[in-house]
Protein backbone atom coordinates (compact mmCIF):
# COMPACT_ATOMS: atom_id res chain seq x y z
CA UNK A 1 0.00 0.00 0.00
CA UNK A 2 2.91 2.02 1.10
CA UNK A 3 4.37 1.78 -2.40
CA UNK A 4 1.62 2.64 -4.32
CA UNK A 5 1.05 6.25 -2.55
CA UNK A 6 5.06 6.67 -3.03
CA UNK A 7 3.95 6.05 -6.90
CA UNK A 8 1.08 8.09 -7.27
CA UNK A 9 2.67 10.92 -5.47
CA UNK A 10 5.41 10.51 -7.66
CA UNK A 11 3.73 10.64 -11.19
CA UNK A 12 1.88 13.50 -9.67
CA UNK A 13 5.27 15.44 -9.21
CA UNK A 14 6.45 14.60 -12.62
CA UNK A 15 2.98 15.91 -14.41
CA UNK A 16 4.04 19.20 -12.60
CA UNK A 17 7.19 19.46 -13.81
CA UNK A 18 6.19 18.62 -16.96
CA UNK A 19 3.75 21.46 -16.50
CA UNK A 20 6.56 23.66 -15.62
CA UNK A 21 8.51 22.43 -18.82
CA UNK A 22 5.83 23.77 -21.18
CA UNK A 23 5.95 27.03 -19.46
CA UNK A 24 9.30 27.41 -20.25
CA UNK A 25 10.83 26.38 -16.57
CA UNK A 26 14.31 25.34 -16.84
CA UNK A 27 15.33 25.32 -13.18
CA UNK A 28 13.01 24.39 -10.19
CA UNK A 29 14.09 24.39 -6.45
CA UNK A 30 11.55 23.61 -3.51
CA UNK A 31 12.18 25.04 -0.07
CA UNK A 32 11.27 24.01 3.36
CA UNK A 33 12.44 26.31 6.01
CA UNK A 34 12.41 27.18 9.69
CA UNK A 35 10.39 30.04 10.27
CA UNK A 36 12.85 32.25 12.47
CA UNK A 37 10.99 35.32 12.68
CA UNK A 38 9.61 36.79 15.67
CA UNK A 39 5.61 38.27 15.39
CA UNK A 40 4.75 41.56 16.65
CA UNK A 41 4.06 39.58 19.79
CA UNK A 42 7.86 38.22 19.71
CA UNK A 43 6.51 34.54 18.90
CA UNK A 44 7.95 32.48 16.08
CA UNK A 45 5.93 30.37 14.06
CA UNK A 46 5.83 26.21 15.00
CA UNK A 47 4.99 25.89 11.33
CA UNK A 48 7.45 25.34 8.45
CA UNK A 49 7.79 27.98 5.68
CA UNK A 50 7.11 26.23 2.15
CA UNK A 51 8.50 28.06 -1.19
CA UNK A 52 9.50 27.31 -4.84
CA UNK A 53 11.57 29.26 -6.90
CA UNK A 54 11.78 28.95 -10.22
CA UNK A 55 13.82 30.06 -13.50
CA UNK A 56 12.13 30.35 -16.61
CA UNK A 57 12.79 31.71 -20.43
CA UNK A 58 9.95 34.02 -22.47
CA UNK A 59 10.46 34.73 -25.62
CA UNK A 60 9.56 38.76 -26.22
CA UNK A 61 9.38 40.90 -29.31
CA UNK A 62 12.70 42.29 -30.15
CA UNK A 63 13.20 45.90 -27.85
CA UNK A 64 15.50 47.40 -25.82
CA UNK A 65 16.07 45.82 -22.64
CA UNK A 66 14.10 48.26 -20.67
CA UNK A 67 11.22 48.17 -22.69
CA UNK A 68 11.02 44.54 -22.02
CA UNK A 69 11.09 44.53 -18.72
CA UNK A 70 8.91 47.29 -18.01
CA UNK A 71 6.16 45.39 -20.83
CA UNK A 72 6.91 42.27 -18.76
CA UNK A 73 5.26 43.86 -15.68
CA UNK A 74 2.37 46.26 -17.46
CA UNK A 75 1.30 43.49 -19.84
CA UNK A 76 0.30 40.97 -17.26
CA UNK A 77 -2.87 41.24 -15.19
CA UNK A 78 -2.55 41.71 -11.06
CA UNK A 79 1.03 42.55 -10.93
CA UNK A 80 1.95 44.78 -7.94
CA UNK A 81 4.37 46.43 -6.00
CA UNK A 82 6.05 46.91 -9.39
CA UNK A 83 9.96 48.37 -8.81
CA UNK A 84 12.19 48.79 -11.92
CA UNK A 85 16.19 48.49 -10.85
CA UNK A 86 19.48 48.88 -12.76
CA UNK A 87 21.45 45.07 -12.05
CA UNK A 88 25.00 44.26 -13.07
CA UNK A 89 23.07 42.33 -15.67
CA UNK A 90 21.03 45.12 -16.95
CA UNK A 91 17.61 46.57 -16.08
CA UNK A 92 15.15 44.52 -14.04
CA UNK A 93 11.69 44.59 -13.35
CA UNK A 94 10.58 43.03 -9.88
CA UNK A 95 6.59 42.56 -9.10
CA UNK A 96 4.22 40.48 -7.11
CA UNK A 97 0.91 38.91 -7.40
CA UNK A 98 -1.29 36.75 -5.25
CA UNK A 99 -3.71 34.18 -5.94
CA UNK A 100 -5.55 30.90 -4.41
CA UNK A 101 -5.41 27.40 -6.06
CA UNK A 102 -8.84 26.34 -7.73
CA UNK A 103 -10.72 24.34 -5.53
CA UNK A 104 -10.35 21.21 -8.24
CA UNK A 105 -6.50 21.78 -7.63
CA UNK A 106 -6.20 19.43 -4.64
CA UNK A 107 -4.00 21.74 -3.22
CA UNK A 108 -4.84 23.57 0.21
CA UNK A 109 -6.89 26.90 -0.25
CA UNK A 110 -3.92 28.49 1.27
CA UNK A 111 -2.99 32.43 -0.95
CA UNK A 112 0.19 31.80 -2.30
CA UNK A 113 2.47 34.89 -2.68
CA UNK A 114 4.34 35.12 -6.15
CA UNK A 115 7.53 37.43 -6.54
CA UNK A 116 9.08 38.19 -10.10
CA UNK A 117 12.08 39.46 -11.48
CA UNK A 118 11.80 40.24 -15.06
CA UNK A 119 15.49 40.44 -16.67
CA UNK A 120 15.71 41.30 -20.39
CA UNK A 121 18.63 39.12 -21.92
CA UNK A 122 21.20 40.94 -23.41
CA UNK A 123 19.71 39.49 -27.33
CA UNK A 124 16.79 41.84 -26.75
CA UNK A 125 14.60 38.35 -27.66
CA UNK A 126 14.49 36.68 -24.52
CA UNK A 127 13.82 37.31 -20.69
CA UNK A 128 14.64 35.47 -18.21
CA UNK A 129 11.78 35.22 -15.33
CA UNK A 130 12.76 34.12 -11.90
CA UNK A 131 9.93 33.01 -9.28
CA UNK A 132 9.80 32.74 -6.11
CA UNK A 133 6.18 31.44 -4.65
CA UNK A 134 5.66 30.89 -0.91
CA UNK A 135 3.05 30.18 1.10
CA UNK A 136 3.59 32.81 3.42
CA UNK A 137 2.32 36.06 2.33
CA UNK A 138 3.39 37.59 5.77
CA UNK A 139 6.48 37.53 5.09
CA UNK A 140 6.57 39.18 1.87
CA UNK A 141 9.48 41.59 2.56
CA UNK A 142 11.83 38.64 3.92
CA UNK A 143 11.03 36.68 0.48
CA UNK A 144 11.67 39.94 -1.54
CA UNK A 145 14.68 40.00 -0.42
CA UNK A 146 15.71 36.49 -0.89
CA UNK A 147 14.38 37.24 -4.49
CA UNK A 148 16.12 40.56 -5.51
CA UNK A 149 19.49 38.80 -4.17
CA UNK A 150 19.17 36.19 -6.23
CA UNK A 151 18.40 38.54 -9.12
CA UNK A 152 21.60 40.48 -7.99
CA UNK A 153 23.99 37.89 -8.76
CA UNK A 154 22.32 37.01 -12.22
CA UNK A 155 24.86 36.98 -15.06
CA UNK A 156 24.68 36.24 -18.86
CA UNK A 157 27.20 34.22 -19.67
CA UNK A 158 26.32 32.67 -23.05
CA UNK A 159 23.40 32.87 -25.51
CA UNK A 160 21.25 30.32 -23.05
CA UNK A 161 22.14 30.86 -19.55
CA UNK A 162 21.39 32.83 -17.08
Amino acid sequence: MLRQQLISQFATAQQLLAALREAGTVHCSVGLHRDDVADVAGVSSPAPLFSLFTVSWRETATAPRGVTAARAVTAGVGHTGVEFAELSCGPAAFSESVSVPGDGSGLPQLPLLQLHAHLPHPDCRRLAVLTLTTTAPARRDEYRAILRMIAASVSFKGPSHV
